[in-house]
C-alpha cells in the first residue's frame, strides 16, 4: 500500500492539501467544543475549508472526483451541486469508480480521549433518471472518514431511501491491523425504505462514543441505528460531501456505473460537537 502514499510523487495542489489524514490540518480534539463548518466559498475559490476530493494512483498519477460539467452554487449557507448526467468512472478500482463528484474538508476532527464527537448536517438529494428502487444507482452522501484506521461512517440519501454506512475500509496508506473480533475490513449498509422524497431536507447526526466503543446514527432527531463493540478507536476524521453511485465493476467489462443518471445534492449547517465523558 505504500505505493499509494503521496511521498515522493509530485501531485496537483489539491492533492497536496489532503489525501491521508496526517497530511491535513488537524482541529484541536479539546472537549466541549462546537465547530461550525459550512463556509463553502472554497469550492469555487480553491482556498478555504473544502477542496476537490481524490486519491493518488499506484502509477504516481492522481484521480480526482470531479464531474467536468457539474453546476456548483453556494447560497444562503448551503452548497448545491448538480451533476447530470454522471460521466466519470474507473474500470479497475472500485472506490475510485464510486464517487463521481466529491469534496474533502481541509481540516480533520478528532474525538477527545474517552469522550464523544458528533457530526451533524442538513442534506437533501434529488436523483435524476436513476434506476427505480435502487439507491446505489445514484445518491448524495455525507461521509466521515478516518484515514488512520480506515473507519467510514456515512449517510447515503436517494429519492426515497436513506442508508447508514458503518465500515472499516482498506483506504490507501492505512496500516493493516487484525482486530480482536470480526473481519479486518468490512462495510455494513442498512437501508431505510420510504424515508425521504426528492429534494426533501433532513437533519443527520453521527455520534461516536470513545469510552463505550459505540456509534449512533440519527435522522431528524430520531435514532435509526446503533452499533456497539466498535473495533477501532476513531482517529482524526476528514469530512466528505459527495455525489455517488455504488455499482460493482463488471469483470471483463469495467465500470457500469454511468447510464445517463445524475444527482443534485444540497448540504449545509455542518456542525462538529465534542464533549468530555461525564
Amino acid at each position: 500500500m505504500d505505493t499509494w502514499v503521496a511521498r515522493g510523487h509530485p501531485l496537483p495542489p489539491t492533492a497536496q492539501v489532503i489525501i491521508i489524514c496526517r497530511m491535513s490540518k488537524p482541529a484541536s480534539p479539546s472537549a466541549n467544543q462546537v465547530v461550525e463548518y459550512s463556509n463553502f466559498t472554497s469550492v469555487v475559490t480553491g482556498e478555504g475549508d473544502w477542496i476537490p476530493a481524490g486519491f493518488p494512483l499506484p502509477d504516481g498519477g492522481f484521480w480526482q472526483y470531479r464531474e467536468p460539467d457539474a453546476v456548483v452554487i453556494v447560497q444562503d449557507g448551503f452548497l448545491r451541486v448538480a451533476a447530470v448526467p454522471y460521466t466519470r468512472g474507473h474500470d479497475k478500482i472500485q472506490f475510485l469508480d464510486n464517487a463521481k463528484h466529491m469534496y474533502f474538508s481541509t481540516r480533520t476532527f478528532a474525538c477527545p480521549d474517552g469522550g464523544t464527537i458528533t457530526f451533524s448536517i442538513d442534506l437533501a438529494a434529488t436523483i435524476i433518471d436513476g434506476a427505480p428502487g435502487d439507491l446505489y444507482d445514484g445518491f448524495v452522501s455525507f461521509n466521515v472518514l478516518d484515514f488512520s484506521t480506515g473507519a467510514a461512517l456515512d449517510f447515503f440519501v436517494g429519492n426515497e431511501t436513506i442508508a447508514t454506512v458503518y465500515g472499516k475500509l482498506p483506504f490507501p496508506g492505512v496500516p493493516i491491523v487484525d482486530p480482536a473480533h470480526g473481519p479486518r475490513h468490512f462495510c455494513l449498509f442498512e437501508e431505510i425504505r420510504d424515508a425521504s422524497a426528492p429534494g426533501q431536507l433532513h437533519h443527520f447526526e453521527i455520534t461516536y462514543d470513545s469510552a463505550a466503543d459505540r456509534v449512533t446514527f440519527s435522522v431528524d432527531a430520531k435514532q435509526v441505528r446503533q452499533y456497539s463493540n466498535v473495533p477501532f478507536k476513531l482517529g482524526p476524521c476528514t469530512l466528505a460531501l459527495g455525489l455517488m453511485s455504488e455499482k460493482d465493476i463488471a469483470p471483463g467489462k469495467g465500470s457500469v456505473s454511468c447510464h445517463g443518471q445524475g444527482a443534485i445534492g444540497k448540504w449545509g449547517n455542518i456542525r462538529i460537537t465534542t464533549a468530555a465523558h461525564s
